[in-house]
């Protein structure tokens, strides 16, 4: 297995490379517009295949990189079935495995911060990893007040898809605003400030309802790029 944590820090984005050893093919979880010149030297210089573009969600913050990735590269946009977006090449739902070599990546669907949010479990010969995307992060969580969030949701699908696996879980999250790069499932269960910690799920209701956060700067652009799996429609 070859991995990679690339960070992009306009948005504070993290996007993972994963790749198969034998066959070199290869999937980019959350790439970023901005980025795609890092991420097509990286497959270049590792001598790998992009097979396909892996969204947790449609993001508000930044615009993905797949609709450049699939024109330089032939890749495959794998994107929430329920976000509904145009130019998919794989949909995403739980149940189904997204293979590229001898890997996989097993969906698990995580709404609150969005309708359509999904974390992604992956097992390598170093044991388990799950990229959580907004779902839940280092000591915290997305947000839940747009595109169709709900604290309530989110409280669930943490405790009841994140917090449920082995506690040696390594978890990789969609952004860190504080240069922190993982976390585990048993440390976020025990002292992640939001939802671990024994946090009730009325404490976590109240505490994300209060939180009166500003619009983010890129929403306008954002979601309906990403609904388009990044092309931007020129004005």
């Amino acid at each position: 297995m070859i991995f990679r944590q690339l960070f992009e820090p306009q948005s504070s984005t993290y996007t993972y490379l994963i790749a198969c050893d034998r066959t070199r093919e290869a999937v980019l979880i959350d790439p970023v517009l901005e980025t795609v010149e890092r991420d097509l030297a990286l497959l270049a210089e590792l001598g790998l295949t992009l097979k396909y573009t892996v969204e947790t969600h449609i993001h508000a913050d930044h615009v993905t990189g797949a609709a450049r990735l699939r024109e330089e590269t032939g890749s495959k946009a794998a994107v929430p079935e329920k976000s509904a977006a145009e130019h998919v090449g794989l949909p995403v739902r739980e149940g189904i495995t997204i293979a590229f070599g001898d890997l996989h990546l097993q969906p698990l669907y995580t709404p609150g911060h969005t309708d359509d949010h999904h974390a992604y479990l992956f097992r390598g010969s170093d044991g388990w990893r799950v990229f959580t995307g907004d779902a839940l992060m280092i000591d915290g969580c997305g947000r839940t007040d747009f595109q169709n969030g709900d604290a309530a949701t989110l409280y669930h699908s943490v405790h009841d898809k994140i917090f449920t696996l082995p506690e040696d879980t390594l978890v990789y999250p969609g952004h860190d605003y504080q240069q922190r790069r993982v976390s585990s499932v048993g440390q976020e269960k025990a002292r992640n400030p939001r939802l671990g910690g024994g946090k009730s799920l009325d404490e976590f209701v109240a505490l994300m309802n209060g939180l009166n956060l500003p619009r983010p700067k890129k929403m306008d652009v954002a979601v309906p790029a990403n609904r388009e799996c990044g092309e931007i429609q020129a004005a």
